[in-house]
């Protein structure tokens, strides 16, 4: 992607390039792995693509990465999990005359263990590839775009993440909620339309002028379905394609300032969103009967409460721009949002943090990224800690909150080939203590110290 500064380094000769609008790298698919385009990639070459002249494009990236907690969790331990990307993207206008008109796929093949599920029980999920063992169909939609990309109209089985509640400067970063926040995972049926289960939906975005952009979307609220056990194994294969479940609504509102490729001032961006779900949320705290969960008294099943809302805010600035380059250089972000006390474990969410990408001019792809993020445990959900400690052992944990310090460096081997050692310290896993159910019950657990490396290879 070219970018020429501005100032006393921008040559009137390509001034004119400055008119052509970075949105235009957004508008394409995004690679769950890197964020990046499925369709204008670096990649090691390796990956024949015989049909590209036709308008069909096959994609392949390869995640391998090694996590241990040296302390902290239930238990200490290492892991080697992994994850195979295929997705191929077709061009129907070329492929078949249909007007702008595309269609992208993708499947995982996942493998390996876990470290959050099996040795640290937190809401901060240390990796984004992280999933039961599967391979899985995850996203396949069709896309029609309107006038010069003024209109997209996405339909089929889709993410949300890559365009709902997100930031580019989060890239590098490898812990799940760096993508899609934890207050959604957490909150949301089956964890919402994000890796790594997508949900049978549509959406729509209009670029109403050059910085602002509506976007709405509406989804199979429960893309597993219900039922008890991991939502992963009730859709182990990614082919439930359920569309019969209450709804859940997304919508977002952004505004964007000097985006134009070659502008001389620094880039920027806020984004206003909200989720809306119709279906039925189980009460944080009292039973079915009226009593609180702890109690003797109590029926077991929870109270059922009518619907579910949430919103969000994004904030991301570029602060320093590498002379005669676009993207290079330091970007800041932050984050935060609520959701109701009474149906949510999780009340409030913030995180923010800082991506240096490309500051030597030797290593221009290398990327270094700082972060935070906080989630609080809600007020209902701290009161059932507190009933447990009432009435079930005096030294029964209550959940407060738990917090995230991470750091990234990625690594460019190559063009298609990085590595990423990483680093986070989880405060308070499980807000705290495990859930009040389960074979840990009432388990207080201590702050974890991770340490990974990740390897990706785009084919």
């Amino acid at each position: 992607m070219a970018a020429i500064v501005a100032g006393g380094y921008l040559l009137a000769g390509v001034q004119a390039l400055a008119q052509e609008d970075k949105k235009t790298d957004d508008d394409k698919p995004a690679d769950p792995d890197t964020g990046e385009s499925t369709v204008e990639e670096k990649t090691l070459g390796l990956l024949p693509n015989p049909l590209q002249k036709y308008g069909v494009k096959f994609a392949a990236t390869y995640i391998g990465e090694v996590l241990g907690n040296t302390s902290g969790g239930v238990r200490q331990g290492a892991i080697y999990e992994g994850r195979l990307n295929l997705a191929v993207d077709a061009d129907l206008d070329k492929l078949a005359g249909l007007d702008k008109l595309t269609f992208h796929a993708n499947m995982f093949q996942i493998h390996g263990g876990g470290l959050s599920r099996d040795n640290l029980q937190n809401f901060f999920v240390v990796s984004g590839i992280e999933a039961l063992p599967s391979t899985r169909l995850y996203e396949a939609y069709f896309e029609k775009q309107w006038g010069e990309k003024k209109v997209s109209l996405k339909l089929g089985q889709l993410a949300a993440d890559s365009e709902f509640f997100n930031t580019k400067y989060t890239d590098v970063l490898t812990n799940a909620s760096m993508g899609w926040p934890a207050i959604t995972s957490l909150d949301l049926p089956s964890g919402g339309p994000s890796p790594p289960l997508a949900a049978m939906g549509a959406r729509l975005l209009v670029n109403v002028t050059d910085q602002l952009t509506v976007l709405g979307g509406i989804f199979d609220g429960d893309q597993a379905g219900p039922g008890p056990g991991d939502p992963q194994q009730r859709n182990r294969y990614g082919v439930n394609f359920r569309v019969n479940d209450p709804p859940l609504l997304l919508g977002q509102i952004q505004y964007a300032w000097n985006n134009k490729k070659g502008d001389p001032n620094l880039a920027g961006q806020i984004k206003f969103g909200g989720w809306r779900h119709l279906g039925a949320f189980a009460d944080q705290r009292f039973a079915s009967n009226g009593v609180s969960l702890a109690a003797p008294a109590s029926s077991g099943a929870p109270m059922l409460l009518s619907g579910d809302i949430g919103g969000w805010a994004v904030f991301e600035q570029q602060l320093y721009r590498v002379p005669h380059s676009d993207d290079r250089g330091i970007g800041v972000f932050v984050r935060a949002s609520g959701a109701p006390s009474d149906r949510n474990l999780i009340d409030l969410y913030a995180d923010g943090g800082v991506e240096f990408v490309g500051l030597d001019g030797r290593r221009p792809d290398d990327k270094f990224g700082i972060a935070v993020g906080y989630a609080h445990v809600s007020k209902r959900a701290q009161a059932l800690d507190a009933d447990y400690r009432a009435l079930v052992a005096p030294d029964w944990p209550v959940r407060s909150s738990e917090g995230l310090l991470t750091a990234v460096y990625q690594y460019q081997i190559r063009d298609g080939w990085t590595v990423q050692p990483n680093f986070q310290y989880i405060i308070h896993p499980g807000g705290g203590a495990t859930l009040p159910s389960g074979p840990l019950a009432g388990k207080a657990l201590r702050n974890a110290s991770v340490f990974g490396l990740r390897t990706t290879l785009k084919f």
